[in-house]
C-alpha cells in the first residue's frame, strides 16, 4: 500500500487506541499465527524508543504482522537501524517508515543533563546512544530554552526524532532511491505519554 494509506491506517489506528476503541482479538490470534507461517507484509516500519511505555503495536493498534518495529533508547538511527529499515523496505515494499520519538524520553533527557554538566562518561555502552543524540539537541542550550527544563526537552525530543529522519533519508542509498523513484516516505512522530496522542510532525505525505 501507499505511504499515505499507510499513514492513515496508523491514525486511525492511534484514535481507537485514546478512545480506547480497540479491537479484541482473542481467538483470532490463533488464526493470524497461522496465517504468518508462510510469510510477512508489515505495512509500516516504526523506528521507536525502548521505553516500556511506547510499544508501537499498542499504540496503534495493530495486529501480528502489521508493524515492523526496531525499538532502541533514543529512537536513534545508527548503522544497525539502517539496514533494519533498508531489509523491511526491499524485501517486503513497504512504503512508510516512522521515527516515533515520545515525550519525556529519558535518553534525551540523560543526553541533556550529561552536557549540562559537560560530563564525557555517561554509562558506557549508553555513551554510543548519547553520541547520536547530542548532535540533534546540543545547539538548544545555547537558546533561552536553557532556563526552561520542560520546554527544552519537548524540543529536544522533537530535534531527536527529525535528526533520525534526516539519516533515515541521507544515509542509505537504497532508501534514497527508494524515496526518489517508488514512493518510500520517511516521517517524524511524538507519542504522548500524557495523552496517547501521535502526532505526526515531520514530513508527512500528503498525496499517495
Amino acid at each position: 500500500i501507499s505511504a499515505l494509506e499507510a499513514l492513515e491506517r496508523l491514525q486511525n489506528g492511534n484514535r481507537r487506541f485514546v478512545t480506547d476503541a480497540q479491537g479484541f482479538r482473542g481467538v483470532e490470534c490463533e488464526v493470524r499465527r497461522s496465517e504468518l507461517l508462510a510469510g510477512q507484509e508489515p505495512f509500516a516500519v516504526i523506528l521507536g524508543c525502548s521505553d516500556s511505555r511506547a510499544p508501537a503495536e499498542i499504540v496503534f493498534d495493530q495486529d501480528l504482522g502489521d508493524l515492523f518495529v526496531i525499538r532502541v533508547a533514543g529512537n536513534i538511527a545508527a548503522s544497525s537501524q539502517i539496514g533494519s529499515v533498508e531489509f523491511a523496505v526491499r524485501e517486503f515494499g513497504t512504503r512508510l517508515v516512522v521515527v516515533l520519538g515520545h515525550s519525556c524520553c529519558g535518553a534525551v533527557q540523560a543526553t541533556l543533563e550529561g552536557l549540562r554538566r559537560s560530563s564525557d562518561s555517561p554509562l558506557q555502552a549508553f555513551g554510543a546512544i548519547v553520541d547520536r543524540i547530542r548532535p540533534a539537541v546540543e545547539g538548544l542550550l545555547a537558546t533561552e530554552l536553557r532556563h526552561e527544563p520542560e520546554a527544552l526537552l519537548r524540543h529536544a525530543v522533537r530535534a531527536n526524532v527529525c535528526a533520525s529522519v534526516e539519516r533515515l533519508r541521507h544515509g542509505s542509498d537504497l532508501l534514497e532511491r527508494a524515496t526518489a523513484e517508488q514512493g518510500l516516505s520517511v516521517v517524524g512522530a511524538e507519542y504522548s505519554l500524557q495523552t496517547g496522542v501521535v502526532d505526526f510532525f515531520e514530513g508527512v505525505p500528503t498525496n499517495g
